[in-house]
Formats: structure tokens, C-alpha cells, sequence
């Protein structure tokens, strides 16, 4: 019998699909013309039953749950492509060189923005734009990465943004680099008498040499030479 029950068990080990129902009306035969081991493997038998039912219910449950990804994962970017759909291209300034800047300002999540800067780059190529300027303030830095994956570069930073350039054309890359030169001013201020104003610097490399000098000083952004001038001359005759 011992040897009866092993064999049973091998075989039902290895046939892992369900049996046919009419397998199930003879189980009670079994239990009656067997001996209390026949009916220890008709028990067995009922519990891999359970077993292979549940391993394929299980199987069911996860292609199922494959399924469900898919399909919500293609109606997310589904719903990514519409919105974008919906607010139209990048908001963008024409400049005097063929070129266009944009300046985001307000939050925007990088799938929406990558799929408006695709759409907005294939409109300014058919304009014949050259030079696409991005500034990014630094509130908006996650977007720096899709940016740059869309093949812009960086041109130059400030404090409080970053700002990158993609060239459209085929043709050899004509942006202008950043500013590297700050302007200086001397101001040569002559009185009715002919006299000539010189001052010594309060600070700076001239400080404490006693080494008279015309004012000088450096043109503040976006300020007008002539204001700088006037504005050296107050600062060190005060």
C-alpha cells in the first residue's frame, strides 16, 4: 500500500491542469474500495484540485491586472496629449533676428510641457525661426531636464533663472553668446575756470594710495552711460 500511495502521488503531482468533473463522481468509489490510505489520497487529490483552481484563478486575477495597467497607463498619456491639445503651443515672442523667446512663469507638469514645446517646435520650423530662447525661472526647475532632452542647451544663469537655446536650422549655430564684459565709465567734468575734477576712491584698488583720479565706475544693467556718468560723479564727491 505504501507503495500504491506513492505512485498515486507522483502522478498527481505532476498533472497540474483541473480534471474533468466526471473525475469528481468517482472519488466517492474510491474512498469505499479502498483501504484508509486510498482515502488519505482521495483527500490529496481534493486539496490539489483547490490548489491548481486557485493557481489559475491567481493567473486570471494577474493577466487581468497586466491588462488594467496597460489600459491606464495608455489613457494617462491619452489624457497628457489632449490637455496639451487643449492649451495650444507655447506662449512665444517674436524677436528682430527670425528667433522667438519663451518665458514660463507659471507651473506647468513636464508631460504636458514637453508635448506643447514638441507641437510649438514644429509650428516655428515652418515659420523659419532659427533661434528658440527658453527662460526658465528657478521655481520651474524640473523642467530643466525635459529641456534639454528635447536637445537645448544652456546659455547663461542668473540668480533666479537659467536660460537655454535650441538653433532649428541646419545651418551653423549664430546665437550670441552671453555678456562676459562689464562697461566702465570716466566721467571728465571741466569747470568755467578750467578746472579739471579729480577725486581719490573711497574704495576700490586706489583706496588709501592718495592718488587723485578721474570718477569712474561701472554702467549698471540696463542703465544709460551718460546716467552712469552723472551717477559716478555724485557718488565719490559725496
Amino acid at each position: 500500500m505504501q507503495t500504491l500511495r506513492n505512485i498515486k502521488l507522483r502522478r498527481l503531482a505532476s498533472n497540474t491542469s483541473l480534471p474533468p468533473s466526471s473525475s469528481f463522481t468517482h472519488l466517492p468509489r474510491m474512498r469505499r474500495c479502498l483501504s484508509p490510505v486510498s482515502s488519505c489520497l482521495a483527500f490529496s487529490t481534493g486539496t490539489l484540485l483547490l490548489a491548481s483552481l486557485l493557481l489559475s484563478m491567481m493567473r486570471s486575477c494577474s493577466d487581468s491586472g497586466s491588462s488594467l495597467i496597460k489600459n491606464f497607463s495608455a489613457s494617462t498619456a491619452s489624457l497628457t496629449v489632449n490637455r496639451a491639445k487643449e492649451i495650444g503651443l507655447l506662449n512665444a515672442t517674436e524677436d528682430l533676428y527670425d528667433g522667438v523667446t519663451v518665458e514660463m512663469k507659471e507651473p506647468m507638469e513636464s508631460e504636458v510641457f514637453v508635448s506643447l514645446l514638441r507641437a510649438s517646435m514644429s509650428k516655428w520650423r515652418q515659420q523659419g525661426k532659427k533661434g528658440v530662447w527658453i527662460k526658465l525661472p528657478i521655481q520651474l526647475s524640473s523642467l530643466v531636464e525635459p529641456v534639454v532632452q528635447e536637445g537645448f542647451r544652456y546659455h547663461h544663469a542668473e540668480s533666479d533663472y537659467l536660460m537655454l537655446v535650441h538653433w532649428i536650422p541646419n545651418t551653423p549655430d549664430t546665437l550670441p553668446e552671453n555678456a562676459s564684459h562689464r562697461v566702465g565709465i570716466g566721467a571728465f567734468v571741466i569747470n568755467n575756470n578750467r578746472e579739471v575734477l579729480v577725486v581719490k576712491e573711497k574704495n576700490g584698488g586706489f583706496r588709501g594710495t592718495g592718488v587723485w583720479k578721474l570718477p569712474t565706475g561701472v554702467v549698471h544693467e540696463g542703465e544709460d552711460i551718460c546716467a552712469a556718468a552723472v551717477r559716478e560723479v555724485k557718488e565719490e564727491t559725496d
